[in-house]
């Protein structure tokens, strides 16, 4: 049971973090603090650091995904940002959590 409380607590932490309060829809987390990303006006773009400057074609990209369950959809705290996002396989959204230090300004 132990799991499971350190489990729902860690996640809490995470939502307090971005100051994000669970709704109708809850996505699941991964974490994508590896990579250098910026967004656009409708997806964020991530990668290796040259190729998301250079778009070289082996960077990736997911449509920003929004809904009517909530008003935003890019959530930023002081360390890190979890965005909503619709990578269009497999009918998955989710949230990624991405590292505000390796935030591009393009």
């Amino acid at each position: 049971m132990q799991l499971i409380e350190d489990y729902i607590k860690a996640k809490q932490a995470i939502y307090d973090h971005v100051e994000f309060v669970e709704d109708w829809v809850v996505c699941p987390i991964d974490d994508f603090t590896k990579y250098y990303w910026y967004i656009n006006e409708k997806e964020v773009i991530y990668g290796n650091k040259n190729d998301v400057i250079n778009l070289t074609g082996n960077h990736y990209s997911d449509e920003i995904y929004t809904q009517r369950f909530y008003k935003k959809h890019i959530y930023e705290g002081q360390d890190f940002t979890m965005i909503f996002c619709d990578p269009h396989t497999d009918g998955v959204q989710w949230f990624k959590l991405f590292d505000n230090k390796k935030k591009l300004n393009i």
